[in-house]
């Protein structure tokens, strides 16, 4: 117990080791400019072609201003301005009609400072395929050797109620005392 104990405690500390030995060192005087990625809500985050999305976010500061752009999608460019919620901005684009099904990144890029903020919006091409549930079975390698014979399956389900009726008959006769 105590080896085990050893050998994963070892293991634990040489993979932590190798991750801090992985990380990135930074020295010297260099200073880089980093731009900032936020949180860009997208409603609805799953849309139509041809619909109406709405974005907004509070990650762009006090004005609350930004240069949306939802280019990827094929809407161009928009406007997000300050909204009735302090600090929060908000815009709209309309998703065109020959849109593509996909997940397309949207952008904006806050006036204030250097901050880009993102979010995501899925195209689909009707209704009914969002709410489409999987069928079938998963091939995981586990079970499965007698295959679909409802007679094989039969005689398994029987083996197995055999087996459980022996189990408690033996169990009672050990309660009342008469022994095995």
């Amino acid at each position: 117990m105590r080896r085990t104990a050893r050998l994963l405690t070892a293991t634990a500390l040489a993979v932590a080791s190798a991750g801090v030995a992985a990380a990135p060192a930074y020295g010297g005087g260099a200073v880089r400019a980093v731009t900032r990625a936020g949180s860009l809500q997208v409603y609805p985050s799953t849309a139509l072609p041809g619909s109406q999305v709405t974005v907004n976010t509070a990650d762009c500061g006090t004005k609350g201003t930004a240069l949306g752009d939802a280019g990827a999608v094929g809407a161009g460019t928009f406007t997000l301005a300050p909204s009735t919620h302090a600090g929060e901005a908000i815009g709209q684009f309309k998703v065109p009609s020959s849109a593509q099904p996909g997940t397309y990144e949207i952008v904006a890029k806050c006036a204030e400072g250097d901050r880009n903020v993102t979010g995501d919006l899925m195209v689909v091409l009707s209704a009914a395929h969002e709410q489409v549930q999987p069928r079938g079975s998963v091939k995981t390698g586990v079970g499965g050797a007698l295959g679909t014979d409802p007679v094989q399956t039969t005689a398994g389900v029987a083996a197995l109620a055999v087996a459980a009726a022996g189990g408690t008959w033996l169990l009672h006769r050990r309660a009342r005392g008469d022994g095995i």
